[in-house]
Order: structure tokens, then sequence, then C-alpha cells
């Protein structure tokens, strides 16, 4: 079983599909860091490192050319 790594994010930086960017300073260290190579498919749990932990599932947005993660928004609530 592969550990699902724990990337840091901004929930307030969405698209406008609602897909949280995987741009972020602190997402990109930890992709870095973690050795983390990113795919379609690829489950991360996003962290805010102040009150969520939400699994997201990696997308690459043609429209912006990054990276970004796939989430339930009523998770959040």
């Amino acid at each position: 079983m592969k550990k699902i790594e724990r990337v840091n994010v901004d929930f307030n930086n969405a698209d406008k599909e609602g897909r949280v960017r995987l741009s972020t300073y602190g997402a990109l260290k930890d992709i870095r860091e973690k050795n983390i190579e990113l795919r379609n498919g690829l489950e991360l749990l996003l962290d805010d490192e102040d009150e969520f932990l939400i699994p997201g599932i990696v997308e690459f947005s043609e429209d912006e050319g990054i990276w970004v993660a796939k989430i339930d928004w009523n998770l959040l609530k």
C-alpha cells in the first residue's frame, strides 16, 4: 500500500472549476521536498496547516498549464 503524501495548499486559491491550484509556494515546496511526481489521478492529502486535511485527486489544467487537485468542497463545511 502506497503512502498518500500530504501537500500544503491554499483552499482559497481555486480555479474556475473549483480545483485547488498546486502552484503556490507551500505546495511546490512540499512536492519538491517529498519528490512527488505529479500525474493525473494521483491522490494527495491537501493540508492548509490550520484546520482542514482533505483528499484530492491531481489533474493537469490545460487552461492554465498547471497542476491542480479536484476536491469535494462539502468536506470544508
